[in-house]
């Protein structure tokens, strides 16, 4: 015996379906319940004196301070990338300024020098023009040992600029001294003033010839003796003292010191009666204390590492 079963027909729908209850979508009265409960909020909050206001300053109240100490709490990491950029950005800035600071200082404390040495180069420049030789300039870089007993320096020339021994070294105030020996890149220059150092002088106006002899005393006190081949002359106070030179072949220089180079003044005049000679004191020009650029007369023309300044005043 075959059991039949019974079938819904076809067309047939639950009674439920219709709510909704049964393909995912919120019963229909929730859904009234909730547009009924926004028109009653919406109608509640009109006009200026609405009900929800003190609800509303309530919740402003509690969430307002804690929304506050989140922010607070979270600024510093928001703003941490930014201020690890300005950091670096103003340590770049700060290093930059101080850099500038010391250029403009080491600018402000050498300026007197760089000054000065301009000057020196510039009186140089003159000096060739008014003694008509060229010169090789070269720096002074150290000064005689005092075991020596001699007053000398060296100058940062040598045979490979073009010097030899018994060259003229003057600067731009008068006579220096000359050249004892060289090396390939420096030199040893003999002081006027050196105890052993004498130098055939001539009296400015008077063109009388004499013998000047250093006393070994650099600085202020520094004096030089002048005795003339005529012992019947007296100079005068004031008087200039120039070298006593010659001039070599086709106008060259000759040393060991070149003709008319300024050396000194007569400060005072004295009579020896044992010698029964007249002898002079003599205030030099250069101030051998503060030797620093100076200039060794060459021909013109010499083949030099360095520029030289011909008797013209141009660098050759």
């Amino acid at each position: 015996m075959r059991l039949s079963r019974s079938r819904r027909p076809l067309g047939a729908v639950r009674r439920h379906d219709h709510d909704g209850a049964g393909d995912g979508h919120p019963p229909r009265a929730l859904v009234v319940a909730l547009v009924l409960a926004c028109v009653s909020l919406m109608l509640l909050d009109r006009g200026d004196d609405s009900v929800i206001d003190p609800a509303r300053r309530a919740v402003g109240e509690i969430v307002g301070p804690a929304q506050s100490g989140v922010s607070a709490a979270i600024r510093p990491v928001v703003e941490l990338p930014d201020f690890f950029r300005s950091r670096e950005e103003m340590r770049a800035e700060l290093a930059s300024l101080e850099a500038e600071n010391a250029g403009l200082r080491t600018e402000v404390r050498t300026s007197d020098y760089r000054r000065n040495k301009l000057a020196e180069l510039e009186g140089l420049t003159s000096a060739a023009e008014s003694l008509g030789y060229a010169l090789l300039p070269a720096r002074v870089v150290g000064l005689g040992s005092s075991q020596t007993f001699s007053n000398t320096v060296t100058i940062d020339a040598g045979s490979a600029s073009g010097l030899a021994p018994d060259m003229t070294v003057v600067n731009n105030d008068g006579l220096v001294g000359r050249i004892l020996r060289v090396t390939r890149t420096s030199a040893t220059v003999l002081l006027l003033v050196d105890a052993d150092s004498t130098v055939g002088g001539r009296i400015g106006e008077s063109m009388e010839l004499g013998f000047l002899q250093g006393r070994g005393v650099i600085g202020g006190a520094a004096r030089l003796d002048l005795e003339l081949l005529d012992q019947r002359l007296v100079p005068s106070k004031g008087d200039t003292v120039v070298t006593w030179g010659s001039i070599g072949s086709e106008g060259e220089p000759s040393g060991p010191y070149v003709a008319g180079v300024p050396i000194g003044e007569v400060v005072s005049v004295y009579s020896s009666l044992r010698e029964s000679s007249q002898r002079a004191v003599i205030d030099p020009f250069v101030d051998f204390s503060e030797l620093d650029l100076v200039g060794v007369v060459v021909p013109s023309g010499t083949r030099s590492d360095r520029a030289v300044v011909e008797a013209d005043g141009s660098l050759r």
